[in-house]
């Protein structure tokens, strides 16, 4: 990946980062989003959206509530849609490694967050006075501070992150020893788990849910079939 290359992507990464709890939360961090996006910008798109909707199976179980700690998926999907998109072709193993890195990543990420929530607790601290008189300029300024600070963690840990799996990604591939069907039915059937748990979480929850994940999925095997 060139340094052009990389630079996209990490803008990607910075505004996918963003997008988790800052702005516009228009849902292009969610994994299936950012992910193809990721590999769209590297001209591989399908690869991308492969990627995506294994690691949405894992983004299920997030539920982002207030100043609870959850992964970053914005981010982390950046990083794992640029590392299958890099690539000319795309094994069951990549799958499995990317979806490992972006895991990786995504902790990574919550992690960060956290450290900016606290350094925004900070510079809030320190202009109490400003805030308690009702300072416009004040207000505005802190809300600047954060949006900047959360474009740049996001940008910083979509670079970081790249440069520390893109070499992880080319070695193991190049050693990769474990057959297609095995490495495909550990990567689906840690995914369909995972997933599994988080649906019946909110089934147990809410009411009438179940009917709609019923319509749902009767909708979309009609639409595979026509």
């Amino acid at each position: 990946m060139n340094v052009p290359d990389l630079a996209i992507i990490g803008i990607l990464g910075a505004v996918l980062g963003l997008d988790v709890v800052g702005f516009p939360q228009a849902m292009l961090s969610r994994p299936l989003v950012a992910c193809t996006l990721s590999g769209a910008l590297l001209g591989s798109a399908p690869f991308g959206l492969m990627l995506g909707a294994l690691v949405e199976f894992f983004a299920l179980e997030t539920l982002p509530v207030g100043a609870s700690r959850y992964p970053e998926w914005g981010s982390s999907s950046a990083v794992g849609g640029a590392l299958v998109g890099s690539q000319p072709t795309l094994s069951a193993g990549g799958l499995l490694i990317a979806v490992v890195a972006t895991l990786a990543m995504a902790w990574i990420g919550g992690w960060s967050m956290v450290q900016l929530r606290r350094l925004n607790a900070v510079w809030a601290r320190n202009r109490h006075a400003a805030i308690a008189r009702g300072s416009r300029s004040v207000v505005v300024g802190l809300q600047l501070y954060g949006l900047t600070a959360d474009l740049l963690r996001g940008f910083a840990l979509t670079i970081l992150g790249i440069a520390a799996f893109a070499p992880l990604y080319a070695r193991a591939m190049a050693e990769w020893g474990l057959g297609e069907s095995t490495a495909r039915s550990l990567l689906v059937g840690v995914a369909g788990i995972t997933a599994a748990g988080a649906v019946y979480k909110v089934f147990h929850g809410t009411a009438h849910t179940r009917w709609y994940f019923v319509a749902g999925l009767a909708l979309g095997a009609v639409l595979l079939w026509r």
